[in-house]
Formats: C-alpha cells, structure tokens, sequence
C-alpha cells in the first residue's frame, strides 16, 4: 500500500505539481538550507537601479526576483506593462517574487470537497538570472513557462546546470496568466492598441525581452544572440512571438517544445456566448461577477422597469444583461478594477490542475495579426524570420489522458487501465496529431517561406521507474512535460521527481546532449553536433531528406536523424488502415480524438471515414464520459 500511494502521487500529483507552482523558494535549495547570502561580486547596475545576488548551484552568479516592469496594479490592470519604478541603494536579489495569481488544485476533481486555492499576487512580473563566473558576451536563453496561460511561474525553473554547463545566460520570467493576462471587454478600450488587445500576457513577454536587451550585458550576455525557449504554452508564447511586429529584433533564436500557434478573433474574446462569443468572453465573466454580488444599482437607467423592479436581486440572465449593457463604461471598468483577484477567479473549479477554460490569445491587429496560419508562416515578411527548433515528446497526450475516468480505474488508490492497448492506440493518434500541428506544418511553412535553419525534434525517453505496480512506461510513456528536466539538466526542481527517472541510467546522458544542442543553437542559429562538437548532426528540415531528430537515451534509441513528414492526410491514411484498431467504433473515435479535438470536426468526412464509415456514431456520445 506504502508503494501504492508513492505511485499515485507520481501520476496525479506530480501532474498537479507539473501545471502548478512550487512555493516561491531559491531553486533547488532543501529545506534546511539557510537563506541565500548576497555576494558583492554580483553587483550590477542595470537602468533601474544597483541590484546583488550571490552564489547558487553549480557555482552560477544568481540573481532572483528582478523587477522588469512595474507592479500591474489598480488602473494598471489590463494594461501595457509599463517600465520597472527606479530605486535608490543596491536592492538584494536573493529571492524569487510572488507568482502570478492562479488557481492550485488540492486534486484536481474540481469537486465540492476539493475548493480551488488562489494564489500568486498581482505584483508578479519579475524575472530570475542565472550566468556562469566571469560571463562576457554569452548567448542569452529567456524561458517562457507552460500551464494553459492559466498557471505556473518561472520560480519553478533552475536555470544554473544549463548555464554553467553550457556557457550560456539563462533567464527565467513570470508574466500575467489567466483573465488577467487574456481578457478583451470594450469597456476597458482606450483608443490605445495596445491597451485595447487584450493580449497583456504576451505584452509582459515582449516588456521582459526588453528589459533583456537594455540589460543583459551587465550581466555576461550579448544582447544580440537572445533565444526565447518555452514549453506548452510556453511554446506558443515563442510562435506569438515569432508572429508578432512588436516583438522585432527583440530575439534571435526560438526553441518550440510541445507548443502550437491559435490566436483566436476579438470578437470571440469580448461578445456573449449567444452572440458567438467564447463561454468565458469578457462580456460572460462580467456577467459571473454582476450574478455574484449584484453592482451598484445608480448605474442602471430607468432601474425601476427592469423585472420585480430596482430592490429586486439579479437572477436571471435576462437581469444580468440588462445590467451590463447599459452600464458606463468608466464605471464599468472601476467594478472590474475594483475586484479582488479571488472574485475574478471564483467563477472557476479547481478541475483540469487549476487551468481555466478562458480565452486567451488573440488576433487583435496589433500584438498578433489577424492572418490564418498558413498566410502567417509561409510569408517571411510576415513573421520575424528567426531560426526555430519545434519539438514535441513522442506521447504528448498521456500525461492528461491517464488520470481520466474512461481511461483508468483506481483499485486502492492505483490507477489501473481499463484497455491498454486501446489505450496506447488513442496516445499514438492524438500526438501524432499533435505533432502535425506543432512541427511538421510549421516546419513546412516556414522552409517556404525562405527559412533553410528549421529544426525539428521528437523527444522519446519513456523509461520511468516502475512504482507500486504501476506501469508507468504505458501509462506516461514520453509524456508532455516529462522533457522539462533535461531541458534544464535539473532532476530536482519538481516536475514529476527525480524518483520519476531513477531508473533510466541513460537519462543525464540525455540531459547533457540536450543542453549541448540547445546552447549551441543559441550560440550561432544552429544545433549542428552541439556545444561540445560531439554529438550526432542535427540536420535542419528536409536536409538529406530527413527530418526530424529524435532524442533518447543511448541504453534504448539513442540519438539519430528520421525520414518523413506527418501530414493530416498520413494521420487519416494510417489510422483507416490500421488492423490492430478493434473495431469501427474504435476507428470512429480515435477519429475524433484526433481530428475533432479543437472543434474542428468535418462531418461529412467523419460520417464516411474508413470503410465503413461513422455515420452510425453520434460524435457527442462516441468519446464516453
């Protein structure tokens, strides 16, 4: 039972710990360690004032908690970051700053029992350093964290094994999350656009690159070789980024892990859901609000005609709408601006690891422009031209799909699967698809639009320890996320816990030839044979006629270059003839996990898939609870 409930909290919390936030602490360090001690020989000057650091793991100049833009408070909520407020004396370094506000999950059920935590604080965008003794002119590598725009923070991420390891500067940031870093409402428009895109997310990136470029020499790292790398929507940020005219000159390099390019409509982000609006748009939310705590009735014109009259308690949508719409705006915006962060998220459960399901990302004309993917990436001058890694990990979609009900039972606290290999079958699909969409399209476009230094990358580790009678090869395999340790060559800053890896010899091989790829491509826009010169080639897209490099250990696959592109066409080929599917029911839903997932469903093209067609099948119902 002891390794029973070991292995569970390697599945459902290590999944948790992966989409949350660790507790803001220095990286890595246990416990019982003492505080860090500023160490002189970190003094820096940058444009805001004298900061100190000390001396962390692996000997790396450290410097935590650096403000790059001012705290996004009161009127500057749903704002443009603006600069970081200048300070007097030398301002000490030594700890990282509050995460951004969020929700954690206690499980993840989203359940009566199971309440939502918030936490985090407004004044959050502040970045980590991380630099080897006596840098000069090192490439620069600026981390974007995942979670669904929703959670997690760039506290979580040790950057001094990758730094000191491969002579490379490495910077961790935070940047608005959730409604607060995605929300477009008319009342909050200026005139500004900006302001008026919805995207302050996104805008805190560019406001931290900034800051980068202004500051990073006094540090050991040359402003003119900057990688943006992220994981997720990490990963999207680096393609937003790519996207984005604001964002020129600003990077030189992106590394894309597990990430995708959506940008959704405006108008979706703002207008009621009965008006084609997202189910979360601005205007939906305010509705949750005004549902909660019934505003000021002064702001409602002839309130005595509204239904049961003006004393009557807003309960009805018809109510609702009557409220918002005829509000001011400045009055409307001072209610939003008045809210505390724990009303604006207590419309939300606690269910799928604290994510929220708001819109987030949008093609407003301004930060990201309004084109289709297609015209985006195959235009160079439609997008900054930068060298781009783009990489998924073999079994993206397992790491959700094993903690779902219609996949596993739990027997004493064990998840059990219910079909295996149906179960592998659906992970098969599902990445395969995923990687469609984030590498190999994308590689596509962009090597037509001009681009020769393209690189893609499938990750394939999938040797985990075996706990409690979990198999967590065919549960996980190589899930999303399981790459981030090698990523950072660090086992022990959370993610799913060094005991996750113990038994794959191979995996600090791994780790090294990773970092020693990724710090090389920093260096000059090519990973070539990595840092050291001792790795296999990593040829760019289509060079030889391969394509993608797959990484893992040298005890299973090793390193090596494959053939072939994964096109929606070979997704649907292979999957209507793939004998080993059980039957066409199984072949209608693995269909719609694959394909219909984004709300994409074709379905005269799913009524006569395969050779029987799916025409039977009621796409709601196929997929099960």
């Amino acid at each position: 039972m002891k390794y029973a409930a070991i292995a569970l909290i390697v599945i459902s919390v290590g999944v948790i710990a992966y989409f949350s936030s660790l507790e803001p602490t220095a990286p890595s360090a246990p416990a019982e360690t003492i505080a860090p001690v500023r160490d002189d020989v970190t003094l820096r000057r940058t444009t805001a004032g004298e900061i100190v650091g000390f001396q962390g793991d692996h000997g790396a100049r450290t410097w935590l908690g650096v403000p790059f833009a001012a705290p996004p408070l009161g009127e500057l909520r749903w704002r443009p970051p603006e600069p970081p407020i200048p300070w007097k004396g030398v301002r000490e370094a030594l700890s990282v700053s509050a995460i951004c506000p969020q929700l954690q999950a206690n499980t993840g059920t989203g359940g009566p029992d199971d309440p939502a935590a918030v936490r985090g604080d407004e004044d959050c965008l502040y970045l980590n350093i991380f630099a080897p003794a006596n840098a000069r002119r090192l490439p620069v590598m600026v981390w974007i964290h995942g979670g669904g725009n929703s959670v997690g923070s760039g506290t979580t991420y040790n950057g001094a094994m990758l730094a000191t390891g491969q002579d490379v500067v490495v910077i961790t940031i935070n940047y608005r999350i959730g409604p607060l870093g995605w929300f477009s409402h008319p009342a909050l428009h200026t005139g500004d656009a900006a302001a008026d895109s919805g995207n302050y997310g996104i805008l805190d990136i560019i406001a931290a690159l900034e800051w980068t470029r202004d500051n990073v020499a006094v540090f050991g790292g040359d402003p003119d070789r900057v990688t943006v790398f992220g994981e997720s929507a990490g990963g999207q940020q680096v393609l937003n980024l790519v996207a984005s005219p604001l964002a020129a000159g600003l990077f030189h390099r992106g590394i894309v892990q597990s990430g995708s390019y959506t940008a959704l409509p405006l108008a979706y982000a703002q207008n009621y859901a009965s008006e084609g609006g997202h189910a979360y748009s601005g205007r939906e939310i305010v509705n949750l609000l005004l549902a909660a705590d019934d505003v000021a009735q002064s702001d409602r014109p002839d309130d005595a005609n509204r239904p049961g009259g003006s004393d009557a308690p807003v309960s009805s949508r018809i109510d609702i709408d009557y409220q918002q719409d005829p509000m001011r705006p400045a009055a409307l915006r001072a209610y939003l601006r008045s809210k505390t962060v724990e009303e604006l998220l207590a419309p939300f459960t606690s269910a799928n690891f604290g994510m929220l399901p708001t819109p987030e990302v949008f093609a407003d004309g301004h930060v990201l422009p309004t084109t289709s993917v297609d015209q985006l990436f195959a235009d160079s001058q439609a997008h900054n031209p930068v060298p781009l890694i783009l990489g998924t990990t073999r079994d993206e979609p397992s790491l959700f799909m094993g903690v779902q009900p219609r996949h596993v039972d739990m027997k004493d606290g064990v998840p059990i699967l219910k079909n295996p290999e149906a179960y592998r079958r659906e992970v098969k699909y599902a990445a395969l698809a995923w990687k469609e969409r984030g590498v190999d399209r994308l590689a596509g476009l962009l090597t037509s639009s001009g681009n020769t230094r393209v690189f893609a990358y499938r990750f394939d580790w999938d040797e985990q320890t075996n706990m409690g009678g979990v198999d967590l090869r065919t549960l996980h395999g190589a899930a999303h996320g399981a790459d981030l340790p090698f990523t950072f060559g660090d086992f022990d800053s959370g993610f799913f816990g060094r005991d996750y890896y113990a038994e794959s010899p191979g995996a600090e091989d791994l780790a090294r030839a990773m970092n020693a790829y990724w710090a090389e491509f920093a260096a000059t826009g090519d990973p070539g044979t990595g840092r050291h010169g001792n790795q296999p080639r990593w040829l760019s897209w289509g060079t030889d006629r391969k394509h993608t490099l797959v990484l893992d250990t040298p005890e299973d696959q090793g390193i090596f270059m494959l053939a072939g592109v994964v096109t929606r066409e070979s997704i649907k080929a292979e999957l209507a003839s793939d004998s080993e599917v059980a039957d066409n029911a199984e072949r209608c839903r693995l269909y719609l996990v694959t394909f219909a997932a984004r709300g994409g469903l074709n379905a005269e093209e799913f009524a006569q898939f395969g050779a029987e067609g799916c025409a039977e099948f009621d796409p709601a119902t196929l997929l099960g609870p």
